[in-house]
């Protein structure tokens, strides 16, 4: 419930507008000389071909079953659907050298670390897919006497699992509570306590007014009003005044979507609190299961089955319905050279704005490249000696928050560590651009060198940990330029969403967060189990 999100899709085959940058050590003689690092990001150089359109051609024909574009969470659940129904006819491109999407990490001689999503709260009852994955891979051990599932403990995010640095200390928890005032936390209480009813509330048509998938949700017009309204409008409404519930309320909002609380869908903001419903025999409601890689994790797992049906380094550049079958030309980056697939059936697992882009003789989509908006990020991986926790303060917790501050703060990437680098850690520290809007940051964010971004990071670091900035050898950063769908106003409910992941003549079909209108792990998996089942049905 309160937990960072990061889901999907980095840009696959798409018009990423983030470089990679070579090493960059900052300028000899300032404060910040001795911290290393460089700038990372997707592979922008070659998907920027797409839109210029220069490609050789086709000097290799492929014939396949089923091709699918997008080797993010959703492609890798479609693909795996596909190969244990006995479809094992498949091939998965990504223009990325990795798997994954934004459930991306890497490593350094401290420790594993995310690039981006980092946890999966505990799994809804009734999400039967998930479950028997999670049961698969060893994540659920075992099924109670009480018929709720036992959870790996190693996987359990490890108290202390989050505290939030409010006027001057820090706080157990990132709920604001410290030096509120009797009626500011009277007013968390009264919102709380709502969102707990509607957490199981029913509509009339005998569904939950918030479930996970959200298209199982209630379409009654009670809930459906919601979405024509900001959160921000919502919070106002019921005249909650409370800033430190206000500051609370658009933490959230920039922390699952990458969007401000002025401009989230109330239904998408409410459903943040009221679509967790988990439980387990071992753990409570709000736990989290993490890893030190992030969901990098449960990417590689999900693959596992089909690992020598996946080609990196492949970029996606048209598509073309034929009579008999689907035409998919792809640019291999190694080669330089471009492979012809003629499959039966494509998934295009891929956001929605590259989607349209790469389809050739179909609706072009201009109303659903319109509507649909993404978020960047930048995300850091700092390596630092492990900060000093004052005398009666709370220790360093798996999640660490500045009440105040334009970043989410950071999660410790060695809490689930039994044993670490003697005195280091790494630092994953998220930052939503959303001071402007999501073209203004992403150009904003080209501007930046790595010697910007390091008195970014430090500055706001040092609010709470002061000195630390010399303690850090290394801060790698990696850009995200449009990491999540923007679930805004008059989004969740629209005509143009709902339109966009039907299929094309039984041939082309669609899988991505960004058709569940938010970037949660959920909901990557879950599209890429419908669009399997559409496979199989038709």
């Amino acid at each position: 419930m309160q937990r960072r999100e990061f889901v999907r899709n980095v840009l696959l085959g798409g018009a990423s507008l983030f470089v990679v940058r070579n090493l960059e050590a900052c300028m000899p003689g300032d404060s910040f000389a001795h911290i290393q690092g460089s700038i990372r990001g997707g592979n922008s150089k070659t998907s920027h071909l797409l839109r210029e359109g220069k490609f050789p051609p086709a000097s290799k024909f492929v014939d396949v079953e089923c091709l699918i574009v997008g080797g993010g969470i959703s492609g890798l659940s479609a693909a795996r659907k596909l190969v244990q129904a006995g479809i094992t006819d498949i091939i998965v491109l990504d223009l990325e050298d990795h798997i994954g999407g934004n459930s991306h990490g890497g490593k350094n001689e401290v420790s594993a670390y995310p690039w981006g999503a980092h946890y999966l709260p505990l799994v809804n009852p009734g999400q039967e897919e998930l479950i028997s994955f999670l049961k698969e891979i060893g994540v659920i051990r075992s099924v109670a006497e009480n018929g709720l599932p036992v959870y790996n403990e190693y996987y359990l995010c490890q108290d202390p699992e989050e505290r939030l640095f409010l006027r001057g200390q820090w706080q157990e928890g990132i709920i604001p509570s410290f030096g509120l005032p009797d009626s500011h936390q009277a007013e968390v209480k009264r919102f709380l306590d709502t969102m707990q009813q509607l957490r199981y509330k029913m509509g009339k048509d005998g569904k939950e007014a918030f479930a996970i998938p959200a298209a199982e949700s209630s379409q009654d017009a009670e809930f459906r009003e919601l979405d024509k309204i900001s959160m921000k409008e919502y919070m106002m409404r019921e005249k909650y005044a409370s800033p430190e519930l206000m500051w609370y309320i658009n933490y959230c909002c920039r922390d699952d979507f990458g969007t401000p609380a002025d401009e989230t869908s109330a239904w998408a903001g409410i459903h943040y609190f009221a679509g967790r419903k988990g439980v387990a025999a071992n753990a409570e409601m709000n736990s989290v299961l993490t890893w030190p890689e992030g969901n990098k994790f449960l990417a590689e797992k999900l693959a596992a089955e089909f690992s020598d049906k996946i080609q990196t380094g492949q970029l996606i550049f048209n598509v073309r319905l034929n009579a008999d079958f689907v035409e998919a030309q792809s640019y291999d980056v190694q080669s330089a050279s471009v492979v012809c697939y003629r499959a039966k059936k494509v998934v295009l697992a891929v956001p929605q704005f590259v989607a349209r882009r790469i389809l050739n003789n179909t609706s072009s989509g201009k109303e659903i490249m319109d509507a649909f908006h993404y978020a960047p990020w930048m995300v850091a991986n700092v390596t630092v000696k492990k900060p000093e926790t004052r005398s009666g303060q709370i220790e360093l917790c798996w999640d660490n928050v500045f009440y105040n501050s334009e970043s989410l703060g950071y999660v410790n990437a060695c809490h689930q560590h039994l044993s670490s680098h003697p005195g280091m850690v790494v630092l994953t520290y998220y930052l939503p651009l959303t001071k402007g809007s999501p073209f203004e940051e992403r150009t904003n964010a080209l501007k930046q060198t790595h010697r910007s971004w390091v008195e970014v990071i430090v500055k706001d670091l040092e609010q709470a940990h002061p000195g630390i900035g010399k303690e850090i050898t290394t801060i790698d950063v990696w850009l995200w330029g449009h990491a999540m769908i923007r679930p805004e106003k008059n989004f969740m409910f629209s005509q143009v969403r709902q339109e966009a992941g039907k299929p094309i003549e039984g041939k082309i079909f669609f899988a991505h967060s960004d058709l569940s209108g938010m970037s949660i792990f959920e909901e990557a998996f879950s599209q890429g189990i419908r669009a399997a089942k559409e496979i199989l049905e038709a």
